[in-house]
């Protein structure tokens, strides 16, 4: 049986297919270097669309099957609820973190936001 709606109603070709901003998001996201972050922001910025929320809504609904933990917050807090997975990657890749205090809440570092932080300068091909 053919499928039938009314004329001029759009026909949805994928309905599992990610809005476009997602797939760009998750483009910039693929491209932050092993050892390197990019923030929310920047991530944003380099796209010249959105801003921190909407690149965080697109990380946190689509963002698994990328390296995630390459786009975080702008003050190096590792992702909550994610802290020790992140944290993992982190060090394997030899991101540069500041090792947390004692007083520190957790005893988590952070992520070195001066050292780590890429502007996705040098072996990119330019923007999205």
């Amino acid at each position: 049986m053919s499928e039938q709606r009314p004329a001029g109603e759009p026909r949805e070709e994928h309905a599992d297919a990610l809005p476009e901003y997602a797939e760009r998001v998750l483009e910039v996201a693929e491209r932050v270097p092993p050892g390197r972050v990019m923030t929310y922001g920047d991530v944003a910025e380099w796209l010249a669309e959105g801003g921190p929320r909407q690149v965080g809504r697109v990380m946190a609904l689509y963002g698994g099957a990328v390296p995630w933990w390459r786009v975080v917050r702008a003050d190096g807090v590792l992702l909550t609820g994610h802290e020790l997975r992140a944290l993992a990657h982190y060090r394997a890749e030899g991101t540069p973190l500041k090792e947390a205090g004692r007083s520190t809440e957790g005893h988590l570092p952070r992520l070195d936001m001066r050292r780590a932080r890429w502007d996705g300068g040098a072996g990119t091909d330019g923007h999205t």
